[in-house]
């Protein structure tokens, strides 16, 4: 009975924890727009140092740890040049096959000569 039972709650812990993360990336707007991205990333820069040093005075941990990072990025131009850059290589992929199929082809017929 209960090697059966418990595949089943293994899959359940999974899912719970997966649909956990999924909706807290919702609610704090990762899955959104770059602004609402841009927004969590501040929240995130504020939020994450004080609590690092909560669980280090928990856990009784004295390390100094290094100053956060100057993070100079801006999401919303960084998704505009992906989109781009994506939707190029989208619309040269057939373009791009057709010339390695030929090479490869003429790199056949260079080896059976």
């Amino acid at each position: 009975m209960a090697a059966r039972i418990l595949p089943v709650v293994k899959l359940a812990t999974k899912v719970t924890i997966a649909g956990g993360a999924l909706y807290v990336a919702y609610d704090s707007g990762l899955l959104g727009s770059s602004e609402q991205g841009s927004k969590a990333l501040e929240k995130a820069k504020v939020a994450v140092p004080p609590a690092i040093e909560e669980w280090m005075k928990y856990f009784g941990l004295e390390a100094q740890l290094p100053t956060m990072p100057k993070i100079e990025f801006s999401p919303v131009q960084s998704w505009n040049s992906g989109v781009r850059w994506t939707i190029s290589a989208l619309s040269e992929a057939p373009t791009k096959a057709t010339e390695y199929s030929n090479q490869g082809l003429q790199y056949l017929k260079d080896l059976t000569k």
